[in-house]
């Protein structure tokens, strides 16, 4: 990889895994749905350059709009303004063993046994997360964190059985889609919170901006194209970098406890989740020709 272009990923790792802290800190002056429902509102008037019809893929998008950008997001971001934010940079990378797990079922996307011990190692990891008697994280919403991993993990399905499609294009309709969505959503849930949107301070703020542009138009920009222009095995190793910045992010600039629970935790969890990256995918074996 090129130094710019292993600059580009880290920085953009960096911007993935500061974005818990920012998300915590933004939670905590507006309604964790209503936040992403302005996050999506700003993103697509961002991407509005982008905005074509999708000729014969907007229900499939559309559904992606709901499992991706409405119940993951309103698990995730929900479920972090009860747990510390290095502990929730960890925890969603339930996401790779549970795509793993799934491409299977789906796919028949060969798991084999290196695999599935990184699997079974990231949910040990995941486990000492949960059990870890220090810190001010809430099992439930540890739990609405994990489970946004799952979800997550079904919208990549979901994605994946859409085909061939611009990712600039399908980030502008999931914005322009999961906005009103959640938004509705959070009048539902939330109640009428909109008196909250003035009086919000900073980092209310800060949070839908950066999770718009840094986020969203900036980092899923660059990781896309490096993904196009290198082999997926060299590009995806570098996200374990987001996670670890996400901790470092959450002990160093909002103080939360280094305990040795939270550190063995992670590393098992990034151990787990770097071998599921990693590991080559069984070939399948060949079938012997039948005699004519």
């Amino acid at each position: 990889m090129k130094p710019i272009d292993l600059l580009a990923a880290v920085a953009v790792n960096l911007a993935w895994g500061l974005n818990f802290a920012v998300a915590k800190l933004g939670v905590g002056e507006l309604p964790p749905m209503l936040l992403i429902g302005l996050r999506y509102a700003l993103t697509a008037v961002l991407l509005i350059p982008w905005l074509r019809w999708p000729h014969g893929q907007f229900r499939k998008i559309l559904g992606i709009s709901f499992t991706l950008g409405f119940l993951h997001f309103s698990l995730m971001i929900t479920g972090l303004a009860g747990v510390e934010s290095s502990v929730a940079a960890v925890a969603v990378q339930a996401q790779v063993p549970f795509a793993a797990i799934l491409a299977f079922f789906f796919f028949r996307d060969a798991i084999g046994w290196r695999r599935a011990g990184g699997i079974a190692l990231a949910l040990v990891g995941i486990a000492v997360l949960v059990g870890q008697p220090h810190g001010t994280s809430d099992p439930l919403s540890l739990a609405m964190v994990i489970a946004a991993s799952l979800v997550w993990a079904i919208s990549s399905i979901q994605v994946k059985k859409l085909g061939s499609i611009d990712t600039l294009v399908l980030n502008a309709w999931i914005a322009v889609l999961a906005a009103p969505q959640l938004l509705l959503g959070s009048y539902i849930i939330e109640g009428d919170r909109w008196a909250d949107v003035p009086q919000a301070g900073f980092w209310g703020w800060a949070a839908v901006v950066y999770m718009a542009v840094a986020v969203t138009v900036f980092g899923y920009g660059i990781w896309y194209r490096l993904l196009l222009r290198y082999p997926v095995t060299t590009v995806m190793p570098l996200s374990l970098l987001a996670p670890t910045f996400g901790v470092l992010c959450g002990i160093v600039l909002l103080g939360e406890p280094a305990s040795v629970e939270k550190l063995v935790g992670a590393a098992i969890t990034l151990a787990g989740v770097a071998v599921v990256l990693l590991a080559p995918r069984p070939v399948p074996p060949v079938e012997p020709e039948k005699p004519a």
